[in-house]
């Protein structure tokens, strides 16, 4: 407690603003993951990362690393080196960090089963780091209206990847239909 101006006690602050070497003290250490499908989405993360950024900036949050996997479905885990490694690293309890920033939902994964996309969630609560979904309009904080949300968007999330491959292939039958070759090049 501290005496104010007004004589009035007042909670001291639990850290002070300030830099002590490379760290920022008083702001939350966090992790950032990012994640694109395909290769055509050319600024896909860095627009994610640059919002993660903002969210950091409003919620006094330090970013200090970034995981990234550029070019990947979301669909499962495998090839997914850069998110593969941050639950290895959390699991490990090898991390800086006390939180993880992710876009949105569908960023973390549209993994067909959506009890999949929770399981990695809950790895990393259950090694005591947070997942905030920075573009979400709620927050992952363990409330029942919270776990119904996410539940919900994770399963649209895997519908969202269904439909779109059931309407490739669809566009694809018609291609080939027309007399239009689909594939690569020959071999």
């Amino acid at each position: 407690m501290i005496l104010t101006g007004d004589n009035s006690l007042t909670e001291k602050p639990e850290h002070s603003a300030g830099i002590t070497g490379d760290r920022e003290v008083g702001k939350t250490r966090a992790a950032e993951y990012v994640r694109m499908s395909t290769e055509h989405q050319k600024y896909s993360t860095e627009n994610q990362s640059d919002a993660i950024h903002i969210y950091a900036n409003q919620h006094d949050i330090e970013i200090v690393k970034t995981y990234s996997d550029a070019g990947k479905s979301g669909l499962r885990l495998e090839g997914r080196d850069g998110l593969r490694q941050l639950i290895d690293d959390v699991e490990d309890g090898d991390v800086e960090f006390e939180v993880i920033l992710v876009y949105d939902i569908s960023r973390w994964g549209r993994f067909q089963d959506a009890d999949e996309s929770a399981y990695y969630d809950y790895k990393c609560r259950r090694a005591g780091i947070t997942v905030h979904y920075c573009a979400e309009q709620f927050d992952n904080d363990g409330s029942p209206i919270s776990t119904i949300v996410k539940g919900v968007k994770r399963a649209m999330a895997g519908e969202y990847s269904r439909e779109l491959s059931t309407k490739v292939f669809a566009g694809q039958c018609r291609l080939v239909e027309l007399g239009f070759r689909q594939g690569g090049m020959a071999g």
